[in-house]
């Protein structure tokens, strides 16, 4: 099953938690608020074909066994979370960061930047676990018109985000998480994303 519960479940909270010297409740809603917007700048980089083939690339240089029997957060390469997070937001990273911990209870911004690359390998093992259940890791033709033209990889992400809120995806995802003032600046930088901009 995929779904945004189905992920958030493989996120080792407690063990985060104690790694970053924070309580779970601090750490659950860091990783609550993280999740969406991290998936949310995934899937804007499947809004074209070359980007998306770099971005399955990316997923199937990640270890499968991270999944297996549960996360251990010190198996989680953070220096090559911090990479795909650098690849993903790009230059607007630190606008990320600041306006995920502007909000209240994610632990302000230095854990939020903590937080980010612990989840992307996360995610990324997340995501190619799914496309091997699909059977679609090869991307053949039959299988690349996706939900808005895109292929099979945006097609899962697609399904993450619209479980992320019941309000619609992303930007719903983003308003319950974050509050109006901070989910409308990161919808925008996203939305920027999408447009292409880097």
């Amino acid at each position: 099953m995929t779904s945004f519960d189905d992920l958030l479940s493989q996120v080792p909270i407690g063990q985060i938690a104690g790694k970053l010297g924070v309580d779970e409740a601090t750490a659950r809603d860091a990783v609550n608020k993280a999740l969406p917007v991290l998936l949310g700048g995934l899937q804007a980089k499947t809004s074209n074909s070359a980007q998306e083939q770099s971005l399955q690339g990316l997923v199937d240089q990640q270890d499968e066994n991270l999944l297996a029997g549960g996360v251990d957060v010190d198996q989680v390469d953070t220096r090559a979370g911090a990479q795909i997070v650098d690849d993903v937001f790009g230059s607007e990273k630190n606008t990320v960061i600041n306006a995920l911990g502007a909000t209240g209870g994610s632990g302000g911004n230095d854990l939020v930047a903590k937080v980010l690359p612990i989840l992307a390998p996360i995610v990324l093992a997340y995501l190619g676990k799914q496309m091997l259940g699909k059977g679609e890791s090869s991307g053949t033709g039959a299988e690349e018109k996706g939900s808005a033209g895109n292929g099979p990889l945006a097609d899962v992400l697609g399904g993450l985000l619209g479980g992320a809120s019941k309000n619609g995806g992303l930007g719903g995802a983003l308003s319950d998480a974050l509050g109006k003032n901070a989910g409308s600046v990161l919808g925008n930088v996203l939305g920027g994303l999408l447009g292409g901009k880097r």
